[in-house]
């Protein structure tokens, strides 16, 4: 439908319908796959704009026609003055839009409606329309979803954070303990690291070896008799020489 009414020109209940429709997706797209193209064109600083939507699915915003009375409804004017007054948040805005939108896509079927059909057409059509999410609940749900998935971002980055900062917490101040590390990890250049302070072996992969704090040396656990667990309520870890040395002192 081109918007010019013709009495004279058939029209069926279908045809409203898919005018009806074309409208409603072309406003539905406006608000919420192009929402950031449609708020630019908002701009408050312009004159009224209207946002139109089309029988073909597209979308525009621009001032209403000039011809009083107009062949058709004409949606709600100064929808651009509200995009920023009194810091409205845009959630609210899209909403009301959405709102005085839906008022305008059925006054524009029901003034093609309007002396053509009966009281059985027009419940029918009616139905027809009403089955269909208004646009309101449409931008609705993608306002909500989009909402979701940000606090949900911003939840798992938050955990994120958190399990940082308590993998930094458990970390023992007191003491250096190495578990199940790589060779590469142990080896440096002077070879001794590498090497039990007690029995002499290399570092065994599948061990777990703690450094004496006051000579540095590292020690299989096994052999200093010290399991992961008695390590870590260890404050200052002082291998058996050192410990004798001190007694002799």
């Amino acid at each position: 439908m081109a918007g010019n009414v013709n009495p004279e020109v058939q029209i069926t209940v279908e045809d409203i319908f898919n005018d009806f429709k074309g409208r409603r997706a072309g406003i539905i797209k406006a608000l919420t796959e192009d929402v950031e193209n449609f708020y630019q064109q908002c701009d408050p600083e312009k004159e009224d704009l209207c946002l139109f939507g089309f029988p073909n699915g597209t979308w525009e915003v621009k001032p209403p026609v000039e011809m009083v009375p107009s062949d058709l409804p004409e949606p709600v004017l100064g929808i651009n003055f509200e995009r920023d007054r009194t810091r409205m948040e845009d959630n609210n805005w899209l909403s009301i839009v959405a709102a005085f939108s839906d008022s305008w896509i059925l006054s524009v079927a029901f003034r093609f409606a309007a002396g053509r059909f009966g009281k059985i057409e027009r419940n029918k059509l009616f139905q027809m329309i009403n089955n269909l999410p208004t646009i309101a609940e449409v931008v609705s749900a993608a306002i909500k979803k989009t909402t979701n998935v940000a606090a949900a971002a911003q939840d798992n980055s938050s955990k994120n954070k958190s399990s940082v900062r308590m993998s930094l917490q458990s970390e023992p101040e007191h003491k250096e303990v190495k578990m199940s590390a790589s060779k590469e990890e142990v080896k440096s250049d002077d070879q001794k690291e590498s090497l039990c302070g007690a029995c002499g072996d290399n570092y065994n992969e599948d061990g777990f070896w703690i450094c004496c704090d006051i000579c540095d040396k590292w020690f299989h656990g096994t052999c200093v008799k010290i399991t992961p667990s008695e390590a870590g309520r260890i404050k200052e870890y002082k291998c058996p020489t050192c410990c004798n040395k001190r007694a002799k002192v």
